[in-house]
């Protein structure tokens, strides 16, 4: 199975081709294509391909399909016996991406097959 990890709004996300995935919010319009750059590892059945910290020249494309907003989650705050509490919550804004392709630097695959043979 290949499959790639990728990083983007300061969370990793494990990818592979035809998934679909909420991430934070990107600015781009629905329909519109998506490119992440930061690839920290990428996987081919039996070959494991890993960055220092990011794989050069690979990239994982994708399609956003939405812009959307996740469940609330509310905070609740209170002090016993003070007559203190508060109710916060927060709804995090999400884009639905679907992936299209991953593909790593032809560079980084050449080498890869030289060290094999």
């Amino acid at each position: 199975m290949v499959y790639a990890i990728i990083k983007t709004g300061g969370r990793q996300y494990r990818v592979a081709e035809g998934e679909t995935i909420d991430v934070d919010l990107l600015e781009v319009d629905a329909g519109r294509t998506a490119t992440f750059s930061h690839v920290l590892m990428y996987a081919d059945g039996n070959k494991l391909t890993h960055g220092d910290p990011l794989i050069s020249g690979a990239k994982v494309t994708a399609e956003v399909v939405e812009q959307r907003k996740d469940k609330k989650v509310i905070a609740f705050k209170f002090k016993r016996r003070k007559g203190y509490h508060r109710t916060v919550g927060h709804r995090r804004k999400l884009t639905r991406v679907k992936i299209k392709s991953i593909s790593i630097g032809a560079k980084k695959s050449a080498t890869a097959k030289k060290a094999a043979d």
